[in-house]
């Protein structure tokens, strides 16, 4: 407690030992804040309280974010967790991180790593945040042909992931922060026995992608409310029995504008028209084509930095799925291939930039994004679609019941 001022009445207590406290941290006094509780009788209660005590200043910072920028007035309440993320999610901090924006989105803390119980079977990187077996998997460069064993499984997992991302889509609406979109995945996921799979995957730090407006995947939930006339992404992903399910769909916040409109229901349609082509000895670049045709049509173009991937056993392998046109993706489709179709489609430009948290991608130009995504199985006759609606899905697109 270097410079710490004899400024506090006799009447108070030390916060270490409780004796009559004479001497004040001086950082409560620079951020005014009460002296109960930061008051103390000697420089040694003060030097061995420091490591808990800190937290009272950090805390304070915290409360003060909401007032920093226009941008920040609906913030979360401060408490224990609330930090902005840096680092792909191996660092934190109090202050809103320097960055030219493209558009008017801005990111908001993040709460603490929601907890998966022990009894569920978890991933290689649940723990430290590095998938081991994934990145050396000969997996990556061979398309594996799934044995009905491991389909049958993969359609488990898919189902959970689709009743998961329905039970998010219930529950969208002004308002809501992402970060009760993440409570609502990860709950859902968990009492279904799964585990979320993008928890800690490479240190993601939450259950879920939350993709707002402009960003155009992997977006980290956080303590931003929805407003009426967004659009968000949610993406899910499913660990159960040993293998992933993956899906996603862009929903409407309230009343939402007609560019916003054309947009997420033209990005619909390229995942349907994508999956429509999907048969035993199609090429996989051929998806691309039908995708970027569909789009360009509409004036709107198609994100190349992310792709469509394999699944199975592992989150990300072989194949890789460009969903742009003249792409140099190798291999054609064969019977017992499973992998996603995952288009992200642009308003404007098909150039992303990465925010300070490593993990949100925008586009390049602040307009808005959109995407939809289905884990796939290659047939006999031409494609199941593992992760597709079910009779009980809330009805959220109205082209679907026009």
């Amino acid at each position: 407690m270097t410079g710490g001022s004899e400024v506090v009445e006799a009447t108070l207590s030390c916060a270490k030992c409780s004796k009559p406290a004479h001497l004040q941290c001086p950082k409560c006094v620079e951020l005014k804040l009460p002296r109960e509780g930061a008051a103390f009788c000697t420089q040694d209660c003060f030097k061995a309280s420091w490591s808990s005590h800190k937290s009272v200043h950090l805390k304070a910072k915290l409360s003060s974010l909401a007032t920093e920028t226009p941008s920040e007035q609906n913030a979360a309440s401060p408490s224990d967790g609330w930090l902005y993320c840096l680092r792909k999610g191996q660092a934190r901090t109090p202050k809103i991180p320097h960055f030219d924006w493209t558009g008017m989105l801005r990111p908001y803390p993040i709460s603490r790593k929601r907890v998966v119980p022990v009894h569920i079977d978890q991933p290689d990187w649940a723990n430290d945040g590095i998938p081991k077996i994934e990145p050396n998997s000969d997996l990556q460069h061979v398309v594996e042909i799934k044995t009905p064993e491991l389909i049958e499984r993969m359609r488990e997992a898919c189902r959970i992931g689709r009743e998961v991302l329905d039970a998010a889509a219930r529950i969208i609406k002004p308002g809501v922060t992402t970060d009760e979109i993440d409570a609502v995945v990860h709950e859902a996921t968990v009492a279904a026995g799964g585990y979320p799979s993008p928890l800690n995957y490479h240190f993601f730090p939450k259950s879920c992608c939350t993709s707002v407006n402009e960003v155009i995947c992997h977006g980290i939930p956080d303590a931003r409310k929805l407003e009426d006339g967004d659009i968000i992404n949610v993406d899910v992903t499913v660990y159960y029995k040993g293998v992933h399910g993956d899906l996603n769909e862009t929903f409407f916040v309230g009343n939402v504008d007609e560019a916003s409109q054309r947009l997420v229901q033209c990005t619909y349609e390229c995942l349907e028209k994508a999956i429509a082509s999907v048969k035993p000895g199609v090429r996989f670049r051929e998806i691309g084509e039908v995708i970027n045709r569909h789009a360009t049509m509409s004036g709107l173009s198609v994100v190349k930095s992310y792709c469509g991937h394999g699944i199975g056993e592992l989150f990300h392998c072989a194949p890789n799925i460009p969903h742009y046109s003249r792409n140099k993706a190798v291999g054609v489709m064969k019977a017992g291939q499973t992998f996603t179709i995952e288009p992200m489609i642009n308003a404007g430009v098909w150039r992303d930039r990465m925010w300070p948290d490593g993990w949100t991608a925008v586009t390049a130009d602040g307009k808005r994004s959109a995407q939809f995504e289905h884990t796939l199985l290659v047939t006999e006759t031409g494609v199941e679609v593992l992760t597709a609606r079910l009779p009980t899905s809330p009805k959220v697109f109205p082209w679907l019941s026009s």
